[in-house]
């Protein structure tokens, strides 16, 4: 995929109602005119030469990058401030939404499922010399309401890791990020081993091993590595799942499983066909799941609203002042 410069995205696609929005841009849904087949449509806003590099980066890395576990880009297009990538549509919505949803029973052997596919799809990113350095929930998205087939999806952290022990960031998300993106310490592809480990504690539990009040209080506990199997939610949990989980949530990087041996370890090499289909609880999911929006919500007002209210107040006083 090249980013087409001189047409437009409603030169081909009709653009229809919106399926979402995050700190990037928004989606649409596309409907592409000469076939009716649908697609997905992110819309970047790029206004500095450094934030259309980045989003053609984005672009460039989701180049190299065709499995059926990752979601594909198959057209892009710039006018002016506007980056548009058309991608490949899911419609099941995320992992973590599918599963607190009434009508889906959550069982040992689905969570088997999922982190296989997880696995697969971080293995071969890995394997064309990427890290993803945002595995999360919600860039695990599941094809349709009724499978278990997901895709993972955002690759706009996404890096090459061409020289070994070189790279540094200081980006990802706080519950997800590993010990040695916080201490701004060279990153390696166990760097995203740590995040599947996070994912697959809270995925069996409805818990997470490290979420504080706040995202200094979690990055704290990423960075003690302080977390174990002591609730009793860990008292229906294979001790093969337990073990799996210890695997990766090693503090040391070259201790943690790669996604190959991740996909040989004894769990998820289980005959899930022959498993018992033990229901695991819901209920801490759900106020996982409810507990972790407020966070956002919280953390989006603190860095985007409260400083225009401190604004607005240091502005009428002085105001105040000006008028006595």
């Amino acid at each position: 995929v090249t980013v087409n410069t001189e047409q437009k995205v409603s030169d081909f696609y009709d653009i229809e109602e919106r399926l979402g929005s995050g700190k990037f841009g928004q989606v649409f849904r596309l409907v592409e005119k000469k076939t009716g087949k649908i697609w997905a449509g992110k819309f970047f806003k790029a206004y500095s030469a450094k934030e259309k590099e980045n989003i053609r980066q984005e672009i460039s890395i989701m180049n190299c990058l065709h499995h059926p576990k990752l979601v594909q880009c198959v057209d892009a297009f710039e006018e002016k401030a506007n980056i548009v990538m058309v991608l490949e549509i899911v419609s099941g919505g995320e992992l973590f939404e599918r599963i607190i949803d009434e009508d889906f029973e959550l069982t040992e052997r689905e969570c088997i499922k999922y982190m296989r596919q997880i696995s697969e799809g971080v293995e071969y990113i890995h394997k064309q010399g990427i890290v993803h350095l945002d595995l999360k929930p919600e860039n695990i998205m599941c094809v349709n309401k009724t499978g278990t087939r997901i895709k993972l999806i955002d690759f706009g952290l996404a890096r090459r890791l061409e020289n070994a022990g070189s790279l540094k960031v200081l980006f990802g998300t706080p519950e997800f990020v590993a010990p040695e993106v916080i201490n701004y310490e060279p990153i390696s592809y166990a760097t995203d081993m740590w995040s599947i480990g996070v994912i697959c504690y809270i995925l069996v539990s409805g818990l997470s091993p490290f979420m504080g009040d706040n995202d200094n209080e979690t990055l704290a506990n990423v960075t003690s590595t302080t977390w174990d199997f002591d609730d009793e939610a860990f008292d229906e949990i294979s001790d093969d799942a337990k073990d799996f989980i210890s695997n990766l949530l090693k503090k040391d990087m070259k201790n943690r499983l790669n996604c190959t041996q991740c996909l040989q370890h004894p769990w998820l090499m289980k005959d899930t066909k022959n498993m018992e289909a033990k229901k695991l609880s819901k209920d801490r999911m759900k106020k996982y799941m409810a507990r972790r929006k407020w966070q956002v919500i919280r953390a989006h007002w603190h860095r985007h609203v409260a400083p225009h209210i401190c604004f607005l107040q240091f502005t009428y006083s002085q105001l105040a002042l000006a008028s006595l």
